[in-house]
């Protein structure tokens, strides 16, 4: 599998565009699987926005079947429980609920995707590569413009290029729709060590969600979900102001919260708004067409509610690897390839469409439930929400994408 130019055209086999955790979990799997790959992506170096997710046991499964499980597993703390408390300090009402025989760590972004990449043979990714435009060019190829003037012809076009893709566009999924609510995500650095139980702490009340969990000896990635009051603040992206914000929101809650916010640097803060694509749009819509299709934030954007965004990002790579791989490798001439390529991608869309479904739905449910300010929702979800909600956590956390 290689790429070669003709005229001014460069020719490749597959074009991932995006290098982000589906886009190099796509790549790699590929890889594994003897595949060359170009995976484009718009910035300088690997996007580390976000800082770290709450890696659960299918995401577990995923990074196992590309070989890279362990290595991550070590460089990170396996949680034990999750606390909950009410943000209201009047209400102390804490629940614990162990994770004793679950694989579930909080694990920075950073090191996946370094990870990820450094298992990619040399001049895989391409950055400052932004696609503006997808057209047809004969013989079923797709031809992507460059912004900085480049033509690329591609067999296989994949986007995993986030939620405003520029693919899933061409593929005709309408942009996903504002939530109504709003995140900011921050990681604190403690040299020398936090000192914290390997716990996911949560805190519920007052229209918002927070909480923090240690990802290793020194780092601490913690989250604020809120419900914008004003066009301003939610549109908010000066750090300082962020942080102010988050402040003076969790005046009311603990101290160890408190203290891993102030210990958090301003240049690892980040805010953006909570988009989700409406679920119903991936039953009757295209996850691909032909030869194109689309993985990751371009395919399921959630909330982030059930710890769901990256998780599914990596299934959906071990997933697409196999089905194209099933239809690369199998001998045959060059006229049954673009019929075998179109069968893989649909194959990996009906395996994908339903599970996106629930995890669509299933987090935008919980976010409305966690956030919602009712008397009786809250009485609720004080009393009886922690051991459904982690129920319904562990259920979606269960499930198996396979091996490549």
């Amino acid at each position: 599998m290689s790429s070669h130019s003709v005229g001014m055209e460069i020719v490749e086999d597959v074009v991932i565009v995006g290098a982000g955790i589906a886009g190099l979990t796509t790549s790699l799997g590929l890889h594994r699987l003897g595949i060359r790959s170009l995976v484009l992506e718009s910035s300088e170096r690997l996007r580390i926005t976000g800082f770290a997710f709450t890696t659960l046991e299918n995401a577990w499964k995923a990074l196992d079947a590309i070989g890279i499980g362990d290595s991550l597993r070590r460089q990170h703390y396996l949680l034990s429980s999750i606390v909950v408390a009410s943000t209201v300090l009047e209400k102390p009402a804490v629940s614990e609920m162990s994770f004793k025989g679950h694989d579930i760590r909080c694990v920075q972004r950073r090191l996946l995707l370094e990870t990820l990449a450094k298992e990619l043979p040399n001049g895989t990714i391409r950055f400052s590569s932004k696609v503006v435009s997808i057209d047809e060019s004969e013989d079923h190829f797709k031809r992507l413009h460059l912004a900085d003037g480049a033509i690329l012809k591609t067999k296989v076009l994949i986007g995993c290029d986030g939620v405003n893709s520029v693919v899933a566009k061409w593929l005709g999924l309408q942009n996903p729709v504002f939530s109504g609510r709003s995140s900011i995500r921050g990681n604190a650095h403690f040299k020398g060590g936090h000192g914290f139980e390997p716990k996911l702490r949560q805190f519920a009340g007052k229209g918002f969600r927070s909480g923090f969990l240690p990802c290793d000896d020194e780092n601490v990635y913690w989250f604020l979900t809120w419900t914008p009051a004003t066009k301003e603040e939610e549109m908010e992206d000066n750090p300082l102001k962020l942080k102010q914000l988050v402040t003076s929101k969790l005046k009311d809650t603990s101290d160890e919260m408190k203290s891993v916010i102030e210990k958090t640097l301003l240049d690892d803060i980040t805010s953006s708004p909570l988009r989700y694509r409406k679920p119903w749009e991936l039953l009757w819509g295209n996850i691909s067409e032909g030869n194109v299709c689309v993985a990751g934030d371009a395919l399921h954007p959630m909330t982030p509610d059930i710890g769901q965004g990256g998780c599914s990002a990596l299934e959906d790579g071990v997933v697409l690897a196999r089905c194209l791989g099933e239809a690369l490798l199998k001998p045959g001439v060059e006229d049954e390839e673009y019929e075998r390529i179109e069968m893989g991608l649909k194959k990996y869309g009906q395996e994908r469409k339903w599970r996106s479904f629930d995890l669509i739905t299933t987090a935008f449910m919980v976010g409305f439930i966690q956030q919602h300010e009712g008397k009786v929702m809250s009485y609720l979800r004080d009393k009886f929400m922690l051991r459904f909600l982690s129920g319904l956590l562990s259920r979606k956390a269960g499930f198996d994408c396979g091996k490549l």
